[in-house]
């Protein structure tokens, strides 16, 4: 038995001082020598625990058996039999706290990069142009609505126009994606790598409405008189939480949504080319540690701020974000203002943000989410020199379609009430992803999409 590597097959990325200072792709994938070095390193487990970890069924052994033989073209049809966003999830899927933490070889060694190889797969299709070979039923007398085109929304559409059913996916906003086009930035997610994958599913048979907001424009019920004869709502977590603490309404304000939406839907990067400007000054502040947080923060450094710091008020290990992407934003000079907790935002005469007081913390025993909670030092307040100000606390689903829709049963937090298969208090509406959990991440939103495809086809049938 040859000896294991115990080290993962590193992959090349942009240098840190240089990528800080462009929106091109950090990591540039692994070579077709790499990828297979790579998944030689897979155990081939004949009970694969890596599968119990991957919330949309891929048969992770086998595409990497592939892999390793370098038959790169059965690896993506291996993996397109179950995850219709592969090049995706190669890149943004938190794959340490999925797949690759019930990897046997991280038992004691690092777990086989798994999300790098599935990365590896769909780029060599894209780049080889490798035939679709998906199976698509041929029958569609039957119409299904998909409301919201995010990751829950598309594997949702793809998985319902696979079994036979006519798909439509209605989107309020002017392109596709939800999510992974106005939430996550170039840098992570180029939007090219999104296009192509989007116009697979097209090329499936599923159809887009764009600018269709569903609870202004038509309702639910609209929907039904119209033949359709199921709904899935996958509408995600689109409204921001803020601190409420006094000068949030001060300009230079923004809420993570509206601040990354502006750059990455609304290409403020390419101002005065696209007309939408970002006005950051030299010192920005993030409040929050989450993936959003993280990519605020280096959008921020991109613009042109000089100093970027995140603002938490718990300590590294609480920080809720993928450890890659915290790595990731230190090295290119993010700084990390632990322990601290924003208690007023101050601003100028003009109504500008010129500062942030704060307050240290120290952590006391776990709350519900079994993290130490955060305790304020008294006598502790300071204050930080700011411009600009990104709240990414969180988020929760936008309350549109609901107020529209009110037999719709949503719980205290916003969200909506749906069994473990989606079904919602509606006959034949059900719902996954954000809009149910509340924000996650996009592999646990694909995962509900999948599951509640199959649920409307034992409805349906």
């Amino acid at each position: 038995m040859p000896e294991i590597k115990t080290k993962r097959t590193k992959v090349a990325e942009q240098e840190p001082k240089v990528r800080a200072k462009n929106f091109d792709e950090v990591s540039l994938g692994y070579s077709e020598m790499e990828a297979k070095e790579e998944a030689s390193r897979c155990l081939q487990c004949k009970k694969p625990t890596c599968m119990t970890g991957c919330p949309v069924e891929v048969d992770i052994p086998a595409f990497i058996r592939f892999i390793q033989d370098g038959d790169f073209g059965s690896a993506i049809s291996k993996i397109k039999e179950k995850n219709n966003l592969p090049a995706i999830c190669g890149r943004v899927c938190p794959q340490e706290s999925q797949c690759e933490k019930y990897c046997v070889l991280g038992k004691k060694h690092e777990p086989v990069a798994i999300g790098r190889l599935e990365r590896f797969a769909a780029d060599h299709e894209i780049s080889n142009g490798q035939a679709n070979d998906i199976k698509i039923s041929k029958s569609r007398r039957i119409k299904v609505a998909v409301i919201g085109s995010g990751p829950a929304g598309l594997t949702a559409a793809a998985d319902l126009i696979r079994m036979g059913y006519t798909v439509h996916v209605f989107e309020s906003l002017h392109d596709t994606g939800g999510v992974l086009r106005y939430g996550i930035p170039e840098f992570r997610l180029p939007k090219r790598i999104l296009d192509i994958e989007v116009e697979n599913i097209k090329k499936m048979g599923v159809e887009f409405r764009l600018n269709m907001v569903v609870g202004k424009i038509l309702t639910i019920d609209e929907l039904f008189k119209d033949n359709y004869k199921s709904v899935f709502l996958g509408t995600g977590a689109g409204l921001p939480h803020f601190l409420h603490v006094p000068g949030e309404n001060l300009n230079g304000v923004y809420s993570a949504n509206e601040f990354l939406t502006r750059v990455n839907l609304m290409k403020a990067y390419r101002f005065p080319e696209y007309d939408t400007p970002v006005s950051i000054g030299e010192n920005v502040s993030v409040i929050g540690a989450g993936n959003v947080a993280m990519d605020s923060a280096r959008v921020a450094l991109r613009l042109g701020a000089k100093k970027v710091s995140i603002v938490y008020r718990r300590g590294e290990k609480e920080m809720p974000a993928r450890h890659e992407e915290i790595e990731h934003a230190r090295e290119e000079g993010v700084e990390f203002e632990i322990l601290t907790y924003p208690t007023k935002i101050l601003g100028n005469i003009s109504g500008w943000v010129e500062g942030m007081e704060c307050i240290r913390m120290e952590l006391g025993e776990p709350d519900t989410s079994g993290r130490r909670s955060p305790i304020p030092v008294k006598g502790s307040e300071f204050i930080m020199k700011m411009d600009t100000v990104v709240s990414a606390i969180g988020q929760s689903p936008n309350p549109l379609l609901f107020q529209a829709t009110p037999s719709l049963k949503i719980t205290g937090k916003g969200t909506v009430v749906a069994d473990e298969k989606g079904a919602t208090a509606i006959q034949g509406v059900f719902a996954g992803g954000d809009v149910v959990t509340g924000a996650a991440t996009v592999i646990k939103a694909m995962g509900a999409g999948k599951v509640a495809a199959r649920a409307i086809d034992e409805f349906l049938r």
